[in-house]
């Protein structure tokens, strides 16, 4: 592969990046619609499928990324977007694809609280901890000097904010929430998927120079995502309902959330960038073809 990637810069410049910081703004308002306060309590009532989609989705696909970036060695800007993708939370329409699984949806918007309330460390913690144990990443980690507080405090407040602020309106106005979330929920994945198409225009040439090194990447990524979490959740003698919660939770992740971390601080480097965004396509083809799959499969069915 020509090496040049791990140099590639994406045309990409600051109102773009509020542009994208406000599309992330609306998913997260739009998800935390959907939240109360009931659903961290579920945690409690049903700690262990919650804690077996945490370590999920926190410890266990990091880790698989890891083993999986030392057998394939892609380019360094390749491998620490991977690790990127992994870091982040459940993506924002893992509850609608968990629903249409026939999945248990309470454990997935459980999960998605608190998911995003864990980001907002584990996150830059996962990143920069996966990242300096594999020597060409830590190279990269080097060069751009990464600040460790200034990452928790962006994430915070990119997830933060909006979940403080949805779930705020959600318990002052619950009517209004629930009819907001109904249309937030298709607007913010057009919102995102808009976003990810003019991204891909404004840099085609780039694109269609590395693409061919990155479609395959991402599509065996995604794979071990998806099965790591369903075959967890299956070592951990939850029931197939969970299974499915997990599996979802687990192989939809908030790449949205990682373009961001990588315009804000790693200047768009071209082989993060463009494995986050293709992340950001495929993981809803793949995860509405899974869900499409449960919803039509017996429910003894496991897979």
């Amino acid at each position: 592969m020509n090496t040049t990637i791990d140099s590639v810069k994406l045309n990409f410049n600051n109102d773009s990046l509020w542009v994208l910081n406000f599309c992330l703004a609306i998913i997260m308002f739009g998800v935390a619609l959907n939240l109360s306060l009931d659903d961290f309590r579920n945690v409690l009532k049903t700690p262990k499928a919650s804690l077996v989609g945490v370590v999920s989705q926190f410890v266990l696909l990091p880790a698989l990324t890891f083993i999986l970036i030392w057998i394939v060695e892609p380019q360094p800007s390749i491998a620490i977007g991977m690790m990127m993708v992994a870091a982040c939370p459940g993506g924002n329409i893992s509850n609608f694809m968990s629903h249409l699984s026939r999945a248990n949806v309470a454990l997935s918007v459980s999960l998605t609280a608190i998911s995003t309330v864990l980001a907002i460390f584990m996150t830059p913690l996962n990143l920069k901890l996966w990242a300096s144990l594999y020597p060409p990443t830590a190279s990269l980690l080097h060069e751009v000097r990464l600040d460790n507080m200034e990452v928790f405090k962006a994430v915070g407040i990119l997830l933060g904010v909006p979940l403080i602020l949805g779930m705020t309106f959600r318990q002052w106005k619950p009517a209004i929430a629930e009819r907001l979330s109904n249309w937030l929920k298709p607007v913010s994945i057009l919102i995102f998927i808009g976003f990810v198409v003019i991204a891909f225009s404004n840099n085609l040439d780039i694109f269609l120079e590395y693409f061919q090194y990155i479609i395959f990447i991402v599509f065996i990524h995604n794979g071990v995502a998806f099965m790591s979490g369903f075959f967890f959740a299956r070592l951990a003698g939850l029931s197939l309902l969970d299974q499915k919660a997990i599996t979802i939770e687990t192989g939809i992740q908030n790449s949205g959330l990682g373009l961001l971390l990588i315009f804000t601080f790693f200047q768009g480097l071209g082989g993060m960038a463009i494995v986050a965004a293709w992340w950001g396509i495929w993981h809803i083809i793949s995860g509405l073809t899974l869900s499409f799959f449960w919803s039509r499969t017996k429910p003894l069915v496991a897979l």
